[in-house]
């Protein structure tokens, strides 16, 4: 009788649970969202394609055992199977954080993350870990860590020694890249933010030791998957600053190649670099590889995050298409958000290629059409919590083009997504909507900080007679735009009365709105 009420109060507590999520204004339906406990930090890690469907997993922290990773799987990277956990905290880590992973030539998919240290145990540093899994039939569930550290802290995040050459050296040893294999090799790095801190003390100061200032990371190899050797920093930043500057980290670093086109198709023989600064959030490297050397050469560089880090924690696969797709954790929360039940919410999944000017291309994926239903012209009727609105305009010299969002009743709160061609930029501006979500989630803001956001300036100019196509998903307290297939802004946005959703169009200066269409966008989220 016991355990028959036991399994009935677990099921009515699992109907209230859903009941609420369900009856949260600011739980998004359609954007990947973390199914319950705290997604803070709650970076996308371990992404892989196997069998058939793709797989994400994601970092929590379990309130009952400290930080994991969650495990889901797709076959169209919109609706998602919940997995058990695939790593949880054992006795050489004191919790789970972020990693990559790779999928060897007979299938066995292996991750790499790093392993924090335990806490209240003597000598316990942590590092670089390995998983593996070859449970092909139920669709990789059953997970086995590698008995020992792939790579060994001494402290905790870096590794502290002398070379072979008598000389002293801090290496990275935390937040591991994807593995990827050449020439019988295995190769993974390493982000170095713990080796950067010991020296921040230092940046500007004559005395400045500026091979350990900015971004970098270590790169490792192995025969066996087991036995790691350190082979060299992977790139080297450019120590001018024009475009990262000496306080910014790399971690959470991905490394795959670059296919020529949106719908993928053959690489294009560049590769990318994401990774993130702390500081200043998702960014990336553009560059080539020398296979000889095992050595990246970044020839350009890209954000994107602009004015705070609210975009972040950059993970990327290689889809059967040759796609390379990615997502983002929005690096922003509320006050208390834990007691919500649930928190941690991704940014769409983007394709990344390369353009022909050598740029960047980034667009959300094709997949996801599929959500959309009751198409119109124009927004007149559109559910306004959940929909897709796309912009064809011309712009002049002196335009502005977007639209107004979040809107209340009284019109004094709002938000402005758009693009000003004076400025040259994509601006996404919350300011005056009253938002209850915050950047910096580790700070303890001042009251009033969530109003005071300052908006997000992503650099984007329009070609001499080219026409302008925003395309802007709204999903409760998400919305992101996309601009000429090249740029996104993207921002949490969860206005204090979640009945200001009110939509405008703007259209100011020499612009000329040519085309608007909208469509309701189908919740793929469980609850």
């Amino acid at each position: 009788m016991k355990q028959i009420e036991n399994i009935t109060t677990a099921i009515e507590h699992s109907r209230l649970l859903r009941e609420k999520f369900l009856s949260d204004p600011y739980r998004p339906g359609y954007h990947f969202v973390i199914p319950e406990d705290i997604g803070v930090p709650g970076d996308p890690n371990g992404a892989f394609y196997a069998n058939g469907r793709y797989h994400l997993m994601y970092l929590y922290a379990c309130r009952s055992d400290g930080f994991r990773w969650g495990h889901m799987s797709s076959t169209d990277l919109i609706h998602w199977r919940r997995h058990p956990d695939a790593l949880i905290p054992d006795e050489l880590d004191g919790g789970i954080f972020s990693g990559g992973a790779f999928v060897d030539d007979d299938g066995t998919v292996y991750l790499s993350y790093w392993g924090l240290p335990v806490e209240g145990k003597a000598g316990s540093c942590g590092g670089l870990r390995i998983a593996k899994s070859s449970d092909v039939k139920n669709h990789y569930e059953k997970w086995e860590k590698f008995s020992d550290y792939a790579v060994a802290c001494t402290h905790s995040g870096y590794t502290k020694g002398v070379d072979e050459t008598g000389k002293p050296f801090l290496r990275g040893c935390s937040d591991p890249s994807n593995i990827w294999k050449k020439d019988g090799w295995y190769y993974m790095q390493a982000g170095q933010l713990t080796v950067l801190n010991e020296f921040r003390d230092k940046i500007g100061q004559p005395d400045a030791p500026v091979d350990m200032l900015g971004d970098w990371v270590e790169l490792y190899r192995s025969r066996n998957l087991l036995d790691w050797e350190f082979v060299h920093r992977f790139y080297q930043r450019d120590r001018s600053n024009r475009w990262t500057d000496e306080t910014e980290d790399d971690m959470c670093p991905s490394f795959l190649p670059l296919p020529k086109g949106k719908e993928g198709g053959e690489p294009s023989g560049k590769f990318l670099q994401l990774f993130i600064a702390h500081n200043r959030g998702a960014q990336y490297y553009i560059g080539s590889y020398d296979q000889q050397k095992d050595l990246f050469y970044p020839e350009s560089h890209g954000r994107m995050s602009w004015n705070y880090s609210a975009y972040f924690a950059p993970e990327a696969l290689m889809a059967p298409d040759g796609r390379q797709i990615m997502w983002a954790w929005f690096n922003d929360s509320m006050e208390n958000e834990e007691q919500r039940g649930w928190s941690g919410v991704y940014g769409l999944p983007r394709s990344l290629w390369l353009r022909e000017d050598g740029t960047l291309g980034m667009a959300p994926i094709q997949e996801l059409q599929r959500l959309r239903y009751n198409p119109r012209n124009g927004i007149d009727g559109v559910e306004q919590t959940s929909c897709e609105i796309q912009i064809k305009a011309r712009v002049g010299n002196s335009g502005r083009v977007g639209m107004r969002l979040y809107i209340s009743e009284n019109g004094e709160n709002y938000a402005e997504a758009y693009y000003q061609a004076q400025a040259g930029q994509l601006i996404f501006d919350t300011s005056r909507a009253g938002s209850l979500y915050r950047a910096e989630p580790y700070k303890k803001p001042a009251p009033g900080l969530a109003q005071q956001q300052p908006p997000e300036e992503a650099p984007f100019a329009l070609q001499t007679g080219e026409t302008l196509t925003l395309t802007i998903f709204i999903d409760k307290s998400v919305t992101e735009v996309y601009a000429n297939d090249c740029q996104a802004v993207a921002r949490r946005v969860a206005p204090e009365n979640p009945n200001n959703t009110g939509l405008s169009l703007i259209c100011e200066g020499d612009a000329e709105i040519l085309e608007v269409k909208s469509w309701d966008m189908m919740p793929s989220n469980p609850y």
